[in-house]
This record gives structure tokens, sequence and C-alpha cells, in this order.
């Protein structure tokens, strides 16, 4: 999927979207639908697979809805917290907006650069070296090899690999995969910074070095959108909120006026909860 979509030409004034009150858009979702076919029935063995096939009797898919008719803005400059509780579609949304996920129906635009710091070694070959990977993941994030060599140090430097950069990575533990990942991913300057339950990578210390990185990029006025399960995480870095329920759009506004929202509803969920087992 293009990055950037520009079906409506109105929006897109000197190469930038710009709304009807002349604000800057850095990412624009309209009616948006995510589906995803699943099979109705459990295969547990490829030997039953086989068989099923075989007979032509495998199980039928049944389609389920991930997002649904989902709409909003985030404007350039803003901190966006993604709110939803589990299989609300948050993550879905995500890898959409990042390019990963191509979508049913609806419009994604972005304007600007994305950084997606999500699964921080899903493109990496395990059977490469941190090394090998280092440029197979920067090419993912469209860097050039001038770009990786010119860079090459600072990377292996921030992710405080060594001589490990030169292993398979199948032989890296998942903190070390997370510190090549966010090295890799942090090195370009986004306009965008996509961010999926990752301010806690690797380490203590990588940990506050990740955390100084990432705040680094937000004082420099790049736009963010995070989701995360931590509410105290999006009050402290958030100044606006959406609220996603079974993949519609529940609320959006003002951070503390949506968490406190979503806070309740949660609560008066487990009071129901615990009603019904009484």
């Amino acid at each position: 999927m293009s990055l950037l979509k520009q079906k409506d030409e109105s929006l897109i004034k000197n190469n930038k979207m710009i709304d009807e009150n002349g604000r800057e858009i850095a990412i624009s979702v309209e009616n948006l639908v995510m589906e995803f076919k699943v099979s109705k029935d459990r295969i547990d063995t490829l030997k039953e697979y086989v068989i099923r096939t075989i007979k032509r009797n495998k199980t039928a898919s049944k389609t389920v809805r991930i997002l649904d008719d989902l709409t909003f803005k985030v404007y350039k400059g803003e901190r966006v917290g993604v709110l939803g509780f589990n299989g609300a579609g948050k993550s879905t949304l995500l890898k959409i907006i990042s390019g990963i996920y191509e979508p049913t129906d609806g419009d994604v635009k972005i304007n600007g650069k994305i950084a997606p710091l999500l699964a921080l070694s899903a493109g990496f070959d395990k059977n490469y070296t941190g090394r090998n990977n280092i440029y197979l993941n920067g090419a993912f994030l469209s860097m050039t090899e001038d770009y990786i060599n010119e860079h090459f140090d600072e990377i292996v430097e921030f992710s405080e690999l060594g001589e490990f950069i030169n292993y398979p990575v199948k032989n890296y533990s998942s903190g070390m995969n997370s510190k090549l990942g966010f090295s890799i991913a942090t090195l370009i300057k986004p306009d965008i910074l996509i961010i999926d339950e990752i301010l806690s990578v690797g380490d203590i210390k990588f940990r506050k070095k990740s955390s100084e990185k990432i705040q680094s990029m937000m004082q420099e006025g790049v736009t963010v959108l995070l989701v995360s399960h931590s509410i105290a995480q999006i009050r402290k870095i958030c100044d606006r909120c959406i609220w996603i329920e079974n993949g519609k759009l529940v609320m959006e506004g003002p951070t503390e006026e949506v968490c406190d929202a979503y806070v309740e509803n949660a609560e008066s969920g487990k009071k129901k909860k615990k009603g019904k087992k009484k």
C-alpha cells in the first residue's frame, strides 16, 4: 500500500494535507475497514490438513471484521494515544497506517516520513548476522546503503551489542533483538512516530536510554501515535486520545477526558463480571 494516497486533491496544498480550518494533517483515516478470514474449525495437525485438502473437505472460513468504518485525523505535532481493550483493533490499525497491512476498504493518507516502532525484530532474518540485518531492516525503512554505511557505527554503539553484531540473530535473546530493532528504527528522523507498546525495550539501562531517545524525538515536534495499555503513560505523553472498541470509534478528545471515561468503563465492566459470579 502506498503510504500517501492523494485521492482528495482538495486536501493537498504545497505537498501538505490541510483541513478546512487551515491545520496541517499528518494522518487521515477515513471509513477504514479491515477483515480477516479465519477457519471455523480447528485443524490441529499437518496430517489432518493434508487429508482434508485431498478430500476437498477443509472447513469453511468465516470473515471477522477487525476495524469497522473507522474515521479520524491526527494533526501535525500532536501526540495521540489509542485506547481499547484487547482485541479492539489497535495494533491492526497501526500496521495499516505503517503500510504493513492493506485495508479491506477505506482510505489512509500519510503526510510525512514514518518511523514504525511496532514488533521491532519482525523484519529480521534469523539466519543473518546482526550486521546483515541492519542493512536488511534499514532497506525496509527506505534507508539507502550509503546512509546505513554512514550511520552503521552509531547503530551498533546505541544497540550495545558490541561483537555480537557479527553473530546470527537466531542466537540473540529477545532483549538483544529489541535493542537492535529500536536502534535501526530510530536512526531516521521521522515526521511521524508510530509506537505500539515498546517503551520498555531491553534492560533497565537501555530502557532509560530508549525512553530519552523517544522524548528527544518528541521535543523536535514529531507527530506521535501511541498504543499503550498504560493509562499513566498515555496521560503523561499524549495531548489527545481516541478510544476504539470492536473496531469502532467510541470516543475522541482531550486525553484526560477520554482516559477518565475509558477507566470508568473498565471498572464498571469489572463490577458487572463480579456480580455475575455471585
